[in-house]
């Protein structure tokens, strides 16, 4: 079993490659509870997986590719490496950004975002 460290992870918005520090991608699905009468235990049944996730990356003067996407009036385009060393590792698809700016007089400048699918995602190499 191969084990990664998560320092060649990336993050590619609108094909930029940011200067990132985390990403994290949630595809919970919705549950509803079906549980009847006579049941042994709760039941439910799984609806459609929600895609969202939230990108960290340092302030970079000269990069407004975060900002120009979560000003854009349509969707960005996302794609979420785990680990560079695996070539065509990723997950991707089109993405509403959300954006906030963390200032930290012990710390870097960061930019920071949530991110929510405006169409169907997919992975590849996973």
């Amino acid at each position: 079993m191969a084990r990664y460290h998560g320092k060649q992870g990336s993050i590619r918005l609108n094909g930029a490659l940011l200067v990132g520090a985390t990403w994290d991608l949630d595809k919970s699905a919705d549950r509803v509870d079906v549980t009847s009468f006579g049941d042994a235990n709760k039941a439910y049944v799984q609806g459609l997986p929600d895609v969202k996730g939230s990108l960290s990356a340092f302030w970079d003067n000269t990069d407004t590719t975060m900002l120009a996407a979560t000003e854009a009036a349509g969707a960005a385009q996302l794609a979420l490496y785990p680990s560079m060393l695996v070539a065509g590792a990723y997950h991707y698809g089109p993405a509403f950004i959300d954006y906030k700016m963390s200032v930290d007089v012990k710390g870097a400048v960061r930019v920071t975002g949530s991110f929510a699918a405006s169409g169907s995602w997919g992975h590849a190499g996973l």
